[in-house]
């Protein structure tokens, strides 16, 4: 078994001066997902449900994600393990036809996954008045998150849906604050559902403390550009001009655009 390095000075070949503890979040477990959430139930605006009520279809135009909920709780049987249950939370825009009238909405979706998260059971105090509280024990969960894809909006009359579609959610008020109209949650003589496309990855942490090389101390090596002796066009000068901006790429990578189709 290797010699367990300490913090302190390295005698190392590859420019490594001292081995540095840090206190940083490590990641135990980690997941991703390509979610295709078929006929989420959308919330309309008011002025949208009036569209909506004449319409015959509603052509997708785009999803935004405004925020996610997450929360934690240990597995019983499984010890080390948690369930991580997330809420995203879309706003969707269509237009409909054949009026061309644009409508938007805020749609939820669900999602639970099972990751390990280790065990623990510290309560940190700190000088800044922060404490632990009773649920420290508990690992951190992340989402990370790209904007959806709007993959389908449909129509459909009340008579025609199951009764689990007819549901009504408890929305956060940051949330609807997000529309500048009431949100339609009552049922409704037509509704609209939507298909969503999601890339995410989900992840649990917890604070470590974790013995990294240092190469050297992080010195900045250019000058920050600007005085306040600088005049507009000085600073307008430095700024290269951008040509791409002018002429279109040939050809896009599937790095620079997650949406296309492969």
């Amino acid at each position: 078994m290797a010699d367990r390095v300490t913090a302190g000075p390295v005698e190392s070949p590859a420019s490594i001066r001292e081995a540095v503890c840090v206190n940083t979040r490590k990641i135990f477990d980690s997941c991703r997902d390509k979610d295709c959430v078929d006929d989420l139930r959308v919330y309309p605006t008011e002025t949208s449900q009036t569209y909506i009520e004449n319409a015959l279809s509603i052509r997708p135009k785009s999803a935004q994600l405004l925020s996610v909920d997450v929360s934690v709780e240990p597995v019983s049987f499984n010890r080390g393990y948690y369930t991580v249950d997330c809420t995203y939370f879309y706003s969707v825009t269509g237009e409909t036809f054949p009026a061309g009238e644009t409508v938007t909405g805020l749609c939820v979706f669900d999602k639970r996954v099972m990751l390990f998260g280790s065990v623990g059971s510290v309560r940190t105090f700190t000088s800044d008045g922060t404490a632990g509280d009773e649920a420290a024990d508990l690992p951190i969960a992340v989402v990370s998150a790209v904007d959806p894809i709007c993959l389908h909006c449909r129509l459909s009359d009340a008579e025609t849906v199951v009764p689990t579609e007819l549901e009504h959610r408890s929305i956060p008020e940051h949330i609807r604050s997000v529309f500048s109209e009431r949100l339609i949650f009552a049922d409704t003589p037509r509704r609209w559902f939507a298909t969503i496309g999601q890339f995410s990855i989900i992840r649990l942490e917890r604070d470590t403390q974790l013995v990294v090389p240092a190469y050297d101390y992080c010195m900045p090596e250019k000058e920050c550009p600007g005085t306040i002796t600088d005049d507009p066009c000085t600073l307008f000068s430095r700024i290269h001009f951008p040509v791409e901006e002018f002429f279109p790429p040939d050809s896009i990578s599937e790095s620079d655009d997650y949406r296309s189709l492969k």
